[in-house]
Protein backbone atom coordinates (compact mmCIF):
# COMPACT_ATOMS: atom_id res chain seq x y z
CA UNK A 1 0.00 0.00 0.00
CA UNK A 2 2.56 2.47 -1.20
CA UNK A 3 0.08 5.29 -1.77
CA UNK A 4 -1.21 4.97 1.79
CA UNK A 5 2.36 5.22 3.07
CA UNK A 6 2.67 8.34 0.93
CA UNK A 7 -0.38 9.87 2.67
CA UNK A 8 0.96 8.99 6.11
CA UNK A 9 4.27 10.64 5.24
CA UNK A 10 2.72 13.68 3.56
CA UNK A 11 3.88 16.87 5.28
CA UNK A 12 0.44 18.54 5.26
CA UNK A 13 -1.32 15.38 6.42
CA UNK A 14 1.09 15.05 9.36
CA UNK A 15 0.71 18.72 10.23
CA UNK A 16 -3.09 18.43 10.22
CA UNK A 17 -3.00 15.31 12.39
CA UNK A 18 -0.96 17.27 14.91
CA UNK A 19 -3.38 20.20 14.73
CA UNK A 20 -6.29 17.82 15.43
CA UNK A 21 -4.40 16.44 18.42
CA UNK A 22 -3.75 19.92 19.83
CA UNK A 23 -7.33 21.07 19.22
CA UNK A 24 -8.75 18.00 20.97
CA UNK A 25 -6.33 17.81 23.87
CA UNK A 26 -9.06 18.58 26.43
CA UNK A 27 -11.93 17.00 24.48
CA UNK A 28 -13.97 14.48 26.51
CA UNK A 29 -15.72 13.04 23.47
CA UNK A 30 -14.35 10.86 20.68
CA UNK A 31 -11.08 12.01 19.18
CA UNK A 32 -10.33 12.50 15.50
CA UNK A 33 -6.84 11.07 15.48
CA UNK A 34 -4.91 8.53 13.44
CA UNK A 35 -6.18 5.63 15.57
CA UNK A 36 -9.77 6.57 14.73
CA UNK A 37 -9.00 6.87 11.03
CA UNK A 38 -7.24 3.49 10.97
CA UNK A 39 -10.18 1.92 12.82
CA UNK A 40 -12.54 3.35 10.20
CA UNK A 41 -10.34 2.03 7.39
CA UNK A 42 -10.10 -1.47 8.84
CA UNK A 43 -13.83 -1.72 9.54
CA UNK A 44 -14.63 -0.40 6.05
CA UNK A 45 -12.29 -2.94 4.52
CA UNK A 46 -13.91 -5.78 6.49
CA UNK A 47 -17.37 -4.62 5.35
CA UNK A 48 -16.07 -4.41 1.79
CA UNK A 49 -14.78 -7.99 1.92
CA UNK A 50 -17.85 -9.42 3.67
CA UNK A 51 -20.23 -7.80 1.19
CA UNK A 52 -18.01 -8.52 -1.82
CA UNK A 53 -18.23 -4.90 -2.98
CA UNK A 54 -14.80 -5.01 -4.57
CA UNK A 55 -13.50 -1.59 -3.61
CA UNK A 56 -9.76 -1.12 -3.78
CA UNK A 57 -8.09 -1.38 -0.38
CA UNK A 58 -6.00 1.77 -0.94
CA UNK A 59 -9.12 3.73 -1.91
CA UNK A 60 -10.83 2.68 1.31
CA UNK A 61 -7.81 3.58 3.43
CA UNK A 62 -7.34 6.90 1.63
CA UNK A 63 -10.93 8.00 2.27
CA UNK A 64 -10.76 6.88 5.90
CA UNK A 65 -7.46 8.65 6.54
CA UNK A 66 -8.72 11.88 5.01
CA UNK A 67 -12.29 12.03 6.37
CA UNK A 68 -11.54 13.89 9.64
CA UNK A 69 -8.16 15.42 8.82
CA UNK A 70 -9.38 19.01 9.12
CA UNK A 71 -11.46 18.66 12.29
CA UNK A 72 -9.20 21.32 13.85
CA UNK A 73 -10.52 23.87 11.31
CA UNK A 74 -14.04 23.23 12.52
CA UNK A 75 -12.99 24.11 16.06
CA UNK A 76 -10.80 27.10 15.15
CA UNK A 77 -12.57 28.59 12.13
CA UNK A 78 -16.08 27.14 12.17
CA UNK A 79 -15.52 25.42 8.81
CA UNK A 80 -17.41 22.09 8.70
CA UNK A 81 -14.71 19.43 8.61
CA UNK A 82 -16.35 17.31 5.94
CA UNK A 83 -16.14 20.25 3.53
CA UNK A 84 -12.57 21.30 4.35
CA UNK A 85 -11.35 17.67 4.39
CA UNK A 86 -12.79 17.09 0.91
CA UNK A 87 -11.05 20.27 -0.28
CA UNK A 88 -7.62 19.28 1.04
CA UNK A 89 -8.05 15.73 -0.24
CA UNK A 90 -7.50 17.02 -3.79
CA UNK A 91 -3.92 18.07 -3.27
CA UNK A 92 -2.86 15.38 -0.80
CA UNK A 93 -4.30 12.48 -2.78
CA UNK A 94 -3.01 13.85 -6.10
CA UNK A 95 0.48 14.16 -4.62
CA UNK A 96 0.21 10.54 -3.47
CA UNK A 97 -0.55 9.32 -7.02
CA UNK A 98 -4.32 8.82 -6.81
CA UNK A 99 -6.02 9.52 -10.13
CA UNK A 100 -8.82 12.05 -10.69
CA UNK A 101 -11.57 9.42 -10.52
CA UNK A 102 -10.25 7.96 -7.26
CA UNK A 103 -9.96 11.44 -5.77
CA UNK A 104 -13.57 12.25 -6.70
CA UNK A 105 -14.80 8.98 -5.15
CA UNK A 106 -12.92 9.77 -1.92
CA UNK A 107 -14.11 13.37 -1.85
CA UNK A 108 -17.73 12.31 -2.34
CA UNK A 109 -17.49 9.84 0.55
CA UNK A 110 -15.76 12.41 2.77
CA UNK A 111 -18.50 14.96 2.02
CA UNK A 112 -21.18 12.44 3.05
CA UNK A 113 -19.55 10.80 6.07
CA UNK A 114 -21.46 12.97 8.53
CA UNK A 115 -24.92 12.63 7.03
CA UNK A 116 -25.65 9.93 4.51
CA UNK A 117 -28.42 11.02 2.16
CA UNK A 118 -28.44 8.08 -0.25
CA UNK A 119 -27.72 4.55 0.96
CA UNK A 120 -27.36 3.50 -2.69
CA UNK A 121 -24.16 5.56 -2.85
CA UNK A 122 -22.30 2.48 -1.70
CA UNK A 123 -18.76 3.84 -1.24
CA UNK A 124 -20.03 6.84 0.74
CA UNK A 125 -22.29 4.48 2.69
CA UNK A 126 -19.30 2.26 3.44
CA UNK A 127 -17.31 5.15 4.95
CA UNK A 128 -20.35 6.44 6.85
CA UNK A 129 -21.09 3.04 8.41
CA UNK A 130 -17.47 2.32 9.28
CA UNK A 131 -17.12 5.74 10.89
CA UNK A 132 -20.10 5.10 13.16
CA UNK A 133 -19.11 1.49 13.92
CA UNK A 134 -15.64 2.61 14.96
CA UNK A 135 -17.02 4.48 17.96
CA UNK A 136 -17.31 2.59 21.24
CA UNK A 137 -20.25 4.56 22.64
CA UNK A 138 -21.16 1.77 25.05
CA UNK A 139 -17.86 2.41 26.88
CA UNK A 140 -17.79 6.19 26.67
CA UNK A 141 -17.74 8.15 29.91
CA UNK A 142 -19.17 11.19 28.11
CA UNK A 143 -22.09 9.27 26.56
CA UNK A 144 -24.72 11.04 28.67
CA UNK A 145 -23.64 14.47 27.44
CA UNK A 146 -22.90 13.49 23.83
CA UNK A 147 -24.93 15.24 21.14
CA UNK A 148 -25.18 12.11 18.98
CA UNK A 149 -28.69 10.73 18.65
CA UNK A 150 -29.45 7.30 20.09
CA UNK A 151 -29.73 5.97 16.52
CA UNK A 152 -26.19 7.09 15.69
CA UNK A 153 -24.57 5.72 18.84
CA UNK A 154 -22.76 2.43 18.56
CA UNK A 155 -24.09 0.40 21.48
CA UNK A 156 -22.30 -2.87 20.72
CA UNK A 157 -19.05 -4.19 19.36
CA UNK A 158 -19.62 -5.34 15.80
CA UNK A 159 -16.12 -5.22 14.26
Amino acid sequence: MERISNILNNKVFKEYLKRNEIAEKERVFCKHNLNHSIDVARIAYILNLENKWGYDKELIYAAALMHDITKWRQYEEGVPHHISAAEIADSILASCKFNDNEIEICKNAIMKHRKLEDENDSFASLLYKADKLSRLCFLCEAKDICNWSQEKMNEKLVY
